[in-house]
């Protein structure tokens, strides 16, 4: 048989009602005690019954049984013990039903619902107190106050004890809710990190070996379709010098995944006063295809913007010269950058149309790699074609401003 149970958070479970072990043994154990009591003749209430003496069972037999629901039912066994222990005065009285109503309202409290625990410590200290009042008010004697304490001894304490374990209990499982929660939010966090610094070193991979990696396939190809003297010694100093180079860019890139510690030299980060070795190198790898490169550097001098800005900046040129060598048509790349009113813009113009010779694939990781260092500085990018003219343009806050996932 189920039915609905309060856990201590106040949410309702359906769970069996079939009584737990404890409980069945607090029962057996509890009426074999008043039994016990009953046969030696050890009452409560002495002269003060007004029933026979075998009444005094009918009491403890029912708040014995209780003790099976004290769990799963702890209102309806708080109303029948408290039924009872109001029956058992008028009897000769058991000790064993006085305490076994102790522990029925302790339990009331502890695996009852959150307004019952709450209430229940509030209601017995009040009843107490008025009785206490009464009595004393209406026998005029000290040992009045004896009912009074003996009240709270059976009411109030339970009620403040289950109510103070239950509180433990509630804030031990919010502590732990906490920790687990704690717990999972450092994982994301630690997942996210981990995404962000693989995204990170995937968009530094790009950027510094596809372009020598495009240099090197499309002066390859040109050496193996064009079966000249002349032409395979360009190509193989073409490739031979994008080899060299990029090996040591993947070096450096090693070298950095390794630093953990930091015990290595510092290694130089690619800023844009090194566009002119870059463009010379466009130059080198793109006179086989036609195409020329011209940069326009407006920053005024003695003003450099934020090194990880500049080396955004730095990969964003790299990455559109890596574009034009594979897909721009023969005629003039213009590079651009200036530094202005607190940004840098980049701005690159390639011819947008057919081109002869050979050409090496694309993946478009670059485009998305240039779209998402501007965005991580909190800058703006755009590309695409204006005409006959491939258009790449990228503003950057010239100091580092970080964008929040």
């Amino acid at each position: 048989m189920c039915g609905p149970r309060t856990l201590l958070d106040g949410t309702v479970t359906t769970k069996s009602l079939r009584p737990h072990r404890h409980d069945v043994l607090l029962a057996v154990l509890s009426l074999l005690v008043g039994l016990v009591f009953w046969s030696l003749g050890i009452y409560s209430n002495g002269s003060r019954h007004f029933l026979p003496d075998w009444a005094a069972l009918v009491p403890l037999v029912a708040l014995s049984s209780m003790e099976l629901l004290r769990r799963t039912r702890p209102g309806l066994t708080l109303t029948v013990g408290t039924v009872g222990v109001v029956a058992d005065q008028f009897t000769v009285g058991s000790l064993a039903t006085i305490v076994i109503f102790t522990d029925l309202m302790y339990a009331a409290v502890v695996y009852g619902t959150p307004a019952s625990a709450r209430r229940l410590p509030v209601h017995t200290g009040l009843l107490t107190v008025i009785v206490t009042i009464v009595s004393v008010a209406w026998l005029r004697t000290p040992q009045a106050l004896l009912i009074g304490v003996i009240t709270g001894i059976v009411s109030f304490a339970p009620a403040l004890t289950g109510a103070t374990l239950r509180n433990h209990r509630e804030a031990a499982v919010a502590a732990r809710l906490r920790a687990e929660q704690t717990a999972l939010l450092a994982e994301m966090d630690r997942s996210q990190a981990v995404a962000a610094e693989r995204a990170r070193m995937a968009r530094e991979l790009h950027d510094m070996v596809a372009n020598h990696l495009s240099a090197i396939a499309i002066h390859s190809t040109a050496a193996l379709s064009i079966d000249t003297a002349a032409t395979s010694r360009d190509a193989l100093g073409v490739i031979r010098e994008n080899s060299v180079q990029g090996l040591a860019e993947m070096r450096r890139l090693i070298g950095l995944l390794r630093d953990a510690g930091g015990d290595q030299e510092p290694v130089a980060v690619p800023s844009l006063d090194g566009l002119d070795a870059l463009i010379a190198q466009a130059r080198t790898n793109g006179s086989a295809s036609g195409l020329t490169f011209v940069l326009h550097d407006d920053r005024p001098s003695g003003e450099p913007a934020a090194a990880p800005v500049e080396l955004a900046a730095y990969r964003i040129v790299q990455e559109s010269l890596t574009n034009a060598l594979k897909h721009a048509a023969p005629g003039r790349v213009t590079v651009r950058v200036a530094h202005t009113d607190g940004l840098l813009t980049v701005g690159v113009d390639s011819p947008f149309g057919d081109r002869p010779g050979p050409r090496a694939p694309g993946s478009g990781a670059g485009l998305v790699g240039m779209r998402e260092r501007t965005e991580l500085l909190g800058g703006e990018f755009t590309a695409g074609r204006s005409g006959a003219v491939w258009q790449v343009r990228a503003t950057l806050p010239a100091e580092e401003k970080a964008v929040e996932a």
